[in-house]
């Protein structure tokens, strides 16, 4: 297994050592990736994918809420391997509505030998398979946090970050991550974050050895990534930011995932925050963008402890606690701000 950050494997647990959400929260403090072996292996739903495609298919059919979704599809010469089309003008695969149940059979179709390659992705199971969450679910996680879907033939998504929190399950097929830390990301030769094959800014470089030429620096992001091989029944925690390349490497796969952020302290994102600081401040002087970077690091992350630590705690004003009124009073004064108030 290669190591991440060149010192440290990434940590692997057995089912039975993450059995609730104190366990889970554990692990979301530290932003490490874990292997969760055997976490979902009791869901009837690896059972039935153990008796193949078909038995599967049918035990998913039974849930099939009649909805429609976004089928994915790929000549099958390009063996799944979803990117851009040339000159970054389009992608190289198709997209079109289709009902759940035709996109399973076509799936199903393409396992045995067909034309094609196609997957259905970020399927919320409550909607277009209600009832399967209550026969499968993670003793980690509460009802609050929704499942999602992934299922499809060998495909390769596109290294990618998420600004979530995940919990990826494999239920039927192999899957392998390749991920890189988040400070890997200048290596990385990210795309377009307005023109993208799903929603996410995804690498130029990972996956595409014969362009090393091209890409020189994605040596250093190579020598931090880790590997990870997952067998149905596994269970792959994945910090928020991490990049990420998924190999779905059998003819079929279903994946199902969870997504949340265990720290958010109101509807506002860091995502957000970020597009902001690219129009504030990015195209400003060098020594200002300098000066800035001090401001953020002393009020925002905060390396040296609190910015006020040396004053009294009721002194504190709108940098006490956001859990004391100060979100709101904090999000008044920037939507002031951004009023021209």
């Amino acid at each position: 297994m290669t190591v991440v950050d060149g010192a440290r494997p990434v940590q692997e647990c057995n089912a039975s050592d993450i059995c609730g959400a104190d366990e889970l929260l554990a692990l979301t403090s530290h932003c490490r990736p874990v292997i969760i072996r055997g976490h979902c292996y009791d869901w009837p739903v690896v059972r039935e994918a153990a008796q193949g495609v078909y038995a599967v298919i049918a035990y998913l059919a039974q849930f099939d809420g009649g909805q429609t979704a976004e089928y994915f599809s790929a000549p099958a010469a390009l063996e799944g391997r979803y990117h851009y089309g040339e000159e970054l003008s389009g992608f190289n695969f198709s997209r079109e509505a289709m009902k759940v149940r035709d996109a399973l059979s076509r799936i199903a179709a393409n396992a045995l030998g067909q034309s094609e390659t196609g997957y259905m992705g970020s399927l919320s199971i409550d909607a277009h398979f209600p009832g399967f969450a209550a026969e499968n679910s993670s003793p980690a996680l509460g009802v609050h946090i929704q499942p999602r879907l992934w299922v499809g033939n060998r495909s390769t998504v596109a290294c990618h970050y998420d600004s979530y929190d995940n919990l990826a399950c494999v239920v039927a097929g192999r899957r392998r991550f390749t991920l890189y830390p988040p400070d890997a990301i200048g290596d990385l030769y990210i795309g377009p974050i307005d023109h993208t094959l799903s929603g996410q800014p995804v690498s130029m470089a990972a996956g595409f050895a014969e362009n090393a030429a091209a890409y020189p620096r994605f040596a250093q992001a190579k020598a931090k990534a880790v590997i990870v091989d997952l067998n149905a029944g596994d269970a792959l925690y994945l910090p928020k930011l991490w990049w990420h390349q998924v190999e779905a490497l059998d003819p079929f796969n279903i994946l199902v995932n969870y997504w949340w952020d265990g720290f958010s302290a109101g509807r506002d994102s860091p995502y957000a925050a970020l597009l902001l600081s690219m129009i504030a401040i990015a195209e400003r002087p060098a020594p200002e963008r300098a000066a800035w970077r001090a401001y953020f690091d002393h009020y925002v992350f905060r390396p040296g402890g609190h910015p006020l630590a040396h004053l009294p705690e009721e002194k504190h004003g709108v940098l006490g606690p956001l859990e004391q009124g100060n979100y709101g009073r904090i999000r008044t004064l920037v939507m002031r701000m951004l009023r021209g108030g």
